[in-house]
């Protein structure tokens, strides 16, 4: 095995599979990166058995074979190696790589103990790459951390039409985004709904952001109990393709949790919340709620943090209807998330008041992008 390749392709095909990687495993060989040589191409893959990643290039390839090497120690390489073209070459049970006169020899690990690598869906649909990475970047803030409740720690999709959904809870707010995209032709059928780890969606949609379309590869019959490969989501683009492993359960539905009857609304302008809210949050202690009090007499909103003498506050102008005064305070580090998660010049509060929920949605360019918060009782 031996090629030839720019030390910028092979940094960027290894970087992107080796997210696939594992953090630490018992098993040496499922931290290897298998590398293929083929004419006039390269591909690097990586997996997890969660998720799985294979990136294809172009390559001078003089002999064409594999080898399974330490995934992140090739990383290391790339990284520092000299600009440059790049030769790679097996010998013996050693993998070298030389460019600019600096000369690095790695071990090989047995490639008949690396599992086989699952078999891709079909594909399903397409959407666009840029657009995708935005709403799987809006919605996946909201999801969960705590690995022992998975199902609430995936980014839900669900395929309806012409219309895609991502959502995302972890109790104490939810997400949920909508955007256009394009079913394959005979493949809009019933609405289709698949659940996947959140971590790990928004790791591919940022690395597919430029590729202008992106492929969804989905076998809408497989669930994630199903046989290798099968049960797993696809997204292609850019010579790149990850697949990812279903999560089993379901969200819990939105549906009538986003409905906030008799809700006084308030309107105000995101950057200028957003910069308040960072501004005072940096007196709020641990569990210190930032509050948020709206007039409608004078058109303002007070944003205060802290107790005693520690405390901050801004007042911004804002838009009150439907009441003379609204009081709602949040985690500061939720309401920092779900402002951030907006694109749009202006933000539209629907409150019901402390402790319960308030529903967040842009306004002008809003995109279909909803965030909803529980506020929380104690005010400051």
């Amino acid at each position: 095995m031996e090629f030839r390749i720019a030390r910028g392709e092979l940094a960027e095909a290894v970087g992107r599979a080796a997210r696939a990687l594992p953090a630490r495993t018992p098993v040496p060989v499922l931290g290897g990166l298998l590398l293929t040589a083929e004419e006039g191409r390269l591909t690097v893959s990586g997996s997890d058995f969660e998720t799985t990643a294979r990136v294809r290039t172009g390559a001078e390839v003089g002999a064409a074979g594999r080898v399974l090497v330490l995934g992140r120690r090739l990383l290391d390489i790339c990284r520092v190696v000299p600009e440059g073209p790049v030769r790679c070459a097996l010998e013996g049970t050693r993998f070298t790589v030389e460019a600019g006169g600096t000369r690095f020899g790695l071990s090989t690990l047995p490639y008949e103990e690396y599992p086989a690598l699952p078999e891709a869906p079909p594909e399903y649909g397409a959407v666009d790459a840029e657009a995708f990475a935005t709403a799987v970047g809006q919605v996946a803030v909201a999801a969960g951390r705590d690995d022992t409740l998975p199902a609430l720690t995936g980014v839900r999709l669900r395929l309806d039409g012409e219309e895609m959904t991502l959502s995302a809870s972890d109790r104490y707010r939810y997400a949920v985004r909508r955007l256009e995209w394009q079913p394959r032709a005979g493949s809009a059928g019933e609405p289709v709904e698949v659940l996947v780890p959140a971590r790990r969606l928004l790791e591919t949609a940022r690395g597919l952001a430029r590729c202008g379309s992106a492929r969804l590869l989905l076998d809408p019959g497989a669930g994630s109990g199903a046989g290798p490969g099968t049960g797993a989501v696809g997204f292609e683009g850019g010579g790149a393709r990850t697949l990812l492993r279903r999560l089993e359960g379901r969200l819990p539905g939105y549906g009538a949790l986003f409905e906030l009857a008799g809700a006084s609304v308030a309107e105000v302008d995101a950057a200028a919340l957003t910069e308040a809210v960072r501004r005072v949050a940096v007196v709020a202690e641990a569990n210190s709620p930032v509050r948020l009090d709206f007039a409608a007499a004078d058109g303002s909103l007070l944003v205060r943090a802290g107790y005693g003498d520690d405390v901050a506050a801004q007042r911004l102008p804002a838009v009150l209807r439907g009441a003379e005064e609204a009081t709602v305070a949040f985690n500061p580090v939720y309401l920092l998330d779900a402002l951030n998660s907006f694109e749009c010049p202006g933000l539209r509060f629907e409150l019901l008041g402390a402790g319960q929920r308030a529903l967040l949605v842009g306004t002008g360019a809003a995109g279909g992008h909803q965030h909803l918060l529980m506020s929380v009782k104690q005010l400051v």
